[in-house]
């Protein structure tokens, strides 16, 4: 199991829909086939509706190669949860979830940057590079990847 994070609990994420004045959580599942990751990235774009553009296309990114792993390394059935919070303090949290019915390798230690003519591998780098906190847990009866980004609002100045 990788975990690149110290404050997410053990459990997952509340995954019932909610749509609050702080939060919406989206679930849908995804096609099991190569269709998963143009649906995940279709979902991400309706759950972050009005987001900031460079957030929105880390997320987009982040979910087809969450999604394209849960395919590629997993079987049926894959389920995407993006949870959408608004902290007290304020900005955006993005906690992104794909599930599938399992596999029989383990979770890596750490991702590996694949050889620079590779067509494939670069799933898991690039979720380290973009997340601010991430995990993946493999079983037979189900994997888990999960992460988390966290935006500060920006605030503008008007000049007078």
């Amino acid at each position: 199991m990788l975990d690149h994070d110290t404050e997410r609990p053990a459990c997952g994420p509340a995954c019932g829909h909610t749509d609050a004045a702080d939060g919406t959580t989206l679930i849908t599942d995804l096609p099991y086939g190569p269709k998963a990751a143009e649906v995940a990235r279709k979902a991400v774009a309706v759950a972050l509706h009005g987001a900031e553009e460079v957030l929105l296309d880390d997320v987009r990114l982040i979910t087809s190669e969450l999604a394209t792993n849960a395919f590629a390394s997993g079987s049926p059935p894959l389920v995407l949860c993006v949870d959408r919070a608004t902290p007290a303090t304020g900005g955006l949290e993005v906690e992104i979830t794909v599930t599938d019915g399992g596999c029989s390798k383990r979770a890596p230690s750490s991702p590996q940057a694949p050889g620079e003519e590779a067509e494939s591998g670069r799933g898991l780098v690039i979720v380290e590079a973009l997340a601010d906190a991430w995990s993946l847990s493999t079983g037979a009866h189900g994997t888990r990847a999960w992460c988390r980004l966290t935006r500060e609002v920006r605030s503008s100045t008007a000049s007078a």
